[in-house]
């Protein structure tokens, strides 16, 4: 059996960069992160342990001990950044500095009278904090379709940008859509270059195996849309979150095994994959 793993799996610059400020911020003061500061339970578990808390609402702040918010990678908005500098809680700032350009991108491009169009998930964390940095109407596409949903109007500048993990495939569609439509539109590249590389890379892995496995947290958005990537290429596709909830009779009878993972899965994990997987030929 042949394995081939995505030299691109697991943790991106981001997560590794949001996880070291909170172990470098472990001391004397409680840690709180405003939301689990990655989507793996182990991970979140192991700082749990360590006494770091995850809050869910900045309401809590008023009933918590005095410590130090972490700001996750996904970023947050201005008003939930000024709440918590008014809160007298210190600030861990963690988001990714390719989100935080488009937090600066949609704010300048606000000031100058720009409508934002943000291609993501409306629900995801990320573009909620996008959002936040708006000053100017704002819509939240995440298909082709839905461009016809915008008031788009002849007299108005439109600013693009995209959730950093978006489906790149996706958002080069919506473009070429939108550029056709001959309306005053300025494009933003912001989906992350490791995101572009990642998807790129699972999809010509996906092409060339039997079995995809996708190893990630079901609520990760890069992990989901790498399993949707590869569910295009390769019939067997899996998203699992750990070795565990696998069947590894399903590899019987293939030989060409590929593995990937999202941006938020340890090495650890990937490693105990690779390792139940070879122990199964």
């Amino acid at each position: 059996m042949e394995i081939i793993v995505a030299k691109s799996a697991g943790f991106c610059f981001g997560v590794d960069r949001a996880l070291k400020k909170v172990y470098d911020g472990l001391g004397n003061e409680p840690i709180y992160t405003y939301g689990p500061i990655i989507h793996n339970i182990q991970v979140v578990e192991e700082l749990t342990s360590k006494g770091v808390k995850v809050i869910h609402d900045l309401d809590e702040l008023g009933y918590l001990p005095h410590g130090k918010v972490v700001i996750r990678s996904h970023g947050i908005s201005k008003e939930e950044q000024d709440l918590i500098s008014e809160s007298g809680f210190g600030m861990i700032e963690a988001t990714c500095p390719y989100v935080k350009t488009i937090h600066n991108c949609v704010e300048n491009a606000s000031k100058k009278g720009h409508h934002i169009i943000i291609v993501g998930d409306k629900n995801h964390p990320e573009v909620t904090g996008i959002k936040g940095w708006c000053h100017q109407p704002v819509y939240i596409i995440e298909d082709v379709a839905q461009i016809n949903e915008i008031p788009l109007d002849m007299n108005i500048v439109y600013e693009v940008v995209a959730q950093t993990t978006f489906n790149l495939g996706l958002y080069q569609e919506i473009l070429i859509r939108l550029q056709k439509l001959k309306f005053h539109v300025i494009i933003n590249e912001t989906i992350c270059k490791a995101t572009q590389e990642r998807q790129k890379e699972a999809l010509e892995i996906a092409k060339n195996v039997d079995v995809m496995l996708v190893i990630g947290s079901k609520h990760s958005s890069n992990t989901i849309k790498l399993y949707e990537i590869c569910k295009e290429q390769c019939e067997y596709t899996y998203h699992i979150e750990s070795i565990e909830e696998f069947e590894l009779m399903v590899l019987k009878g293939h030989s060409i095994i590929g593995i990937t993972a999202g941006a938020s899965t340890p090495k650890k994990l990937i490693k105990e994959v690779i390792s139940n997987v070879r122990n199964a030929e």
